[in-house]
């Protein structure tokens, strides 16, 4: 699922309340069969079944590559130091970044941090990935090494919502489209139909700067 629309209409911020980043004010967010804001949700185990990856990577920058990945692991999912290191190496291996693992965050470039970012959230096997304008920081020559990532994600079946203005990626990888303004859910339709003929005026305004 891809979130669009135009900057401050509220796309971060319903992506932040699908793992109870944001308080939700009305109705209900179901994950897997879980109510995100019933007061008796663990929201940490929540989180560690939903990856995020935010714009800005929030590595650790005192750690390596390879602890990066290795932290949570151990940490939330009890995981033995071993078989976390392992999978970490597999899944650097995935993103193409093997070769860096005890390198540190400021050693690579934005695009290498990102592919980080993604690894590390597969690190913990998640039932879901949320993306939240995961490419808006990079140069554009780096958005690509990103995008190929998660094309390679949505292709082996994973669940993601992805806000972004790729409007690229989102017509390539897609199934379903949401479209935001003012806070507001516009329109909520197949890849094709809200690329084809958009309903409201607002996104057809939206695709015509976007799209041209």
């Amino acid at each position: 699922m891809v979130v669009c629309g135009p900057s401050g209409s509220g796309k971060s911020t319903l992506i932040k309340t699908v793992n109870g980043l944001e308080p939700v004010q009305q109705g209900e967010i179901t994950v897997d069969g879980t109510k995100v804001n019933d007061k008796k949700t663990d929201l940490a185990k929540l989180r560690s079944r939903v990856g995020m990856v935010f714009q800005h990577f929030e590595l650790f920058p005192h750690l390596s590559i390879i602890e990066n990945l290795t932290l949570a692991q151990v940490k939330v999912l009890k995981r033995g130091k071993a078989p976390a290191r392992e999978k970490a190496q597999k899944l650097l291996e995935r993103v193409g970044l093997s070769a860096h693992a005890n390198k540190f965050p400021a050693q690579l470039s934005g695009g290498q941090q990102q592919r980080v970012a993604i690894a590390r959230a597969l690190c913990m096997d998640p039932i879901a990935m949320l993306f939240d304008e995961p490419t808006s920081a990079l140069d554009p020559e780096m958005i690509n090494e990103v995008l190929d990532v998660m094309v390679e994600l949505a292709n082996e079946g994973m669940t993601m919502m992805v806000v972004t203005h790729e409007m690229g990626f989102a017509r390539k990888v897609a199934n379903r489209v949401i479209f935001m303004d003012e806070g507001k859910i516009v329109e909520d339709s197949p890849k094709e139909e809200f690329f084809a003929n958009p309903k409201s005026d607002r996104a057809k305004d939206f695709l015509a700067k976007i799209l041209h």
